[in-house]
């Protein structure tokens, strides 16, 4: 299994940016497609973002298209989300993920591994 910690969150004013970082455990990072997801208060969980396991392929919500980028290091063992020109739509706990991959493909859902989220705040 893998282990996840999401760090990077807080507030910012609309228009600011952020990057959030997921650092991940163990040696077979580079076995693992990622995934960041958010959470609104009151709201279901939403699909932000997601990366093939060799880093060559992305997958966007339409919401976020040209304003976050995700990205990995997998000498690292470390996934991110850099968060441009942020909204206050944007606030939501964020949720970094992960899921074995036997394929090397982007995966828009099937995430089995879970990290205790970071919360991002934009401000008005």
């Amino acid at each position: 299994q893998v282990q996840l910690v999401e760090s990077g969150g807080g507030l910012v004013q609309a228009g600011g940016s952020l990057r959030l970082s997921c650092a991940a455990s163990g040696r077979t990072f580079s076995m693992y497609a990622m995934g960041w997801f958010r959470q609104a208060p009151g709201k279901e969980r939403e699909f932000v973002a997601a990366i093939n396991k060799s880093g060559g392929s992305t997958y966007y919500t339409d919401s976020v298209k040209g304003r976050f980028t995700i990205s990995r290091d997998n000498a690292k063992n470390t996934a991110y989300l850099q968060m441009n020109s942020l909204k206050p739509e944007d606030t939501a706990v964020y949720y970094c993920a992960a899921v074995y991959a036997y394929s090397d493909r982007v995966y828009p859902e099937g995430y089995r591994y879970w990290g205790q989220g970071t919360q991002v705040t934009v401000s008005s």
